[in-house]
């Protein structure tokens, strides 16, 4: 029986290597195949302007003279992909309480609750009256998620693309750490009337049919850490002594065979 007992040690320590893997894997599905494509379909969501979002508002004329009058008159422009956060909170309009911004010359106009095409169009029709032949582009610079926990570079991510999904926010903060439990990650999502929470399991092919599959400005992701991890030191120390016995044993074994 003694000469199994270093086979049975080596298929515990494998399966439990195997266990761990799976664990760290996202987007599990026996089903996946790799002679044809998988398709879940997904709609995005579409992101309506909030109270104190800050939009870069560009006037685009063959008059820049005329154009010019509606800059924002802190700055010189309203900033490049270049400028940080600063400066293009600086560059920008912020949408006040009561969901406007202050356009020179235009005065109030109201955005909240509309999209980011919307409030284009409505800048674009009240522009039409001022100048001819001009073209308005509007983008939200305020697109920040926070992330939080066992990634490996936790903190704020601002996207300048207007949209993008949890796996493509998780990449830009470094992804998850070995410890991170992948199978109970937190949502916090900002609403008019406060806050809501959602646990997302990122193994879940499903995820991506889910309307939380997509970030949202001011989303805030924690990854907690897997409950093996807080039991790590426990772990090594079984690890050394499995290799110390499977050690102990294969020795005792080829003694035992040279004796006989």
């Amino acid at each position: 029986m003694h000469r199994k007992t270093p086979f049975l040690i080596l298929s515990i320590l494998l399966l439990s290597s195997c266990f761990s893997t799976k664990r760290l894997a996202y987007i599990q599905d026996e089903e996946f195949s790799k002679l044809y494509p998988t398709l879940i379909e997904h709609q995005k969501p579409i992101y309506k302007v909030q109270a104190n979002d800050v939009l870069s508002i560009k006037v685009h004329s063959l008059d820049p003279g005329s154009s010019s009058f509606f800059y924002n008159e802190t700055t010189n422009f309203f900033g490049t992909p270049q400028d940080n956060q600063a400066q293009l909170y600086l560059n920008g309009y912020s949408v006040n309480t009561e969901g406007n911004i202050h356009l020179p010359t235009i005065g109030e106009i109201k955005v909240i609750n509309h999209t980011v095409s919307e409030v284009e169009k409505k800048i674009q029709e009240s522009i039409n009256e001022y100048l001819n032949n001009a073209t308005v582009s509007v983008k939200l610079v305020s697109f920040k998620i926070s992330i939080l926990g066992e990634v490996n570079n936790p903190g704020h991510i601002y996207v300048y693309n207007g949209q993008a999904n949890l796996f493509e926010g998780l990449s830009m903060a470094g992804d998850l750490s070995q410890e991170g439990n992948r199978r109970n990650v937190k949502l916090i999502r900002q609403k008019a009337k406060g806050s809501e929470i959602i646990l997302l399991d990122l193994t879940d092919p499903n995820l991506i049919e889910s309307p939380y599959f997509h970030l949202m400005p001011n989303d805030i992701l924690y990854i907690e850490p897997q409950k093996a991890s807080t039991k790590r030191g426990n772990l090594d120390l079984l690890d050394i002594l499995f290799g110390g016995i499977t050690t102990f044993v294969l020795i005792f074994n080829a003694v035992d065979a040279s004796r006989n």
